[in-house]
């Protein structure tokens, strides 16, 4: 009977220490979660460090995070534009033409917004497409038809989905007032261009996570 007992006091000790042990669990994991969902978006929008550290700025301090977004936000445009003309002039549908206006639209007010805070706070900007930037913009000169429509959707939306979470990372984490008043703007403008590349029906989200 008290071998019973003893027993039965062992096991209820162990259902506690399981239970506090998964209530901790339930209390950190979400940090964790969110911290390495953080690091995973960084890793993907391939952000870079000049290596100038923080500068004291009218707007507060800007890092060198802040000053990569500003530079994005910059470099986006330089091809991103061009791709939304091509979309409202070669669109073979409406919904790809609508897209094209907003991307004309969005894009137009973002260039705008990242040359004042570049000029504003001294941060050289790029005035040139990347190599990629530029890779894409060819692949939808050379295509024809459909085929325009589903090259274009496809790139922007999968280059959109990698910004959209650096954006959230910066609006969350910037001290610098012009950074994160850019930050939210891109934030409402990145996500409206998001559905409007969905509403094509284009989109193939199985090649989403094949970041180029």
């Amino acid at each position: 009977m008290r071998s019973a007992m003893t027993s039965g006091r062992a096991i209820g000790t162990v259902l506690v220490v399981l239970a506090l042990a998964a209530t901790l669990a339930a209390l950190v994991m979400p940090s964790t979660w969110f911290e390495g969902n953080r690091s995973s978006a960084l890793a993907r929008s391939g952000w870079q460090d000049d290596g100038k550290g923080t500068w004291k700025t009218e707007y507060g301090p800007l890092t060198p995070l802040d000053r990569d977004f500003i530079r994005k936000v910059r470099s986006a445009g330089l091809w991103e534009l061009p791709a939304g003309r091509s979309a409202q002039e070669r669109g073979t549908t409406k919904s790809v033409r609508i897209a094209g206006d907003h991307l004309v639209d969005g894009h137009t007010e973002l260039d705008r917004r990242a040359v004042s805070a570049g000029r504003a706070m001294k941060v050289s900007l790029p005035t040139q497409p990347t190599g990629s930037q530029k890779e894409y913009l060819n692949d939808m000169e050379i295509a024809e038809g459909k085929e325009f429509d589903k090259v274009l959707v496809q790139h922007l939306r999968k280059q959109h989905g990698v910004v959209f979470g650096l954006i959230s990372i910066v609006r969350d984490k910037t001290e610098n007032s012009m950074v994160r008043s850019l930050a939210t703007r891109a934030n409402a403008i990145v996500l409206d261009h998001i559905t409007v590349l969905e509403d094509t029906g284009l989109v193939r989200f199985e090649e989403m996570n094949d970041v180029e």
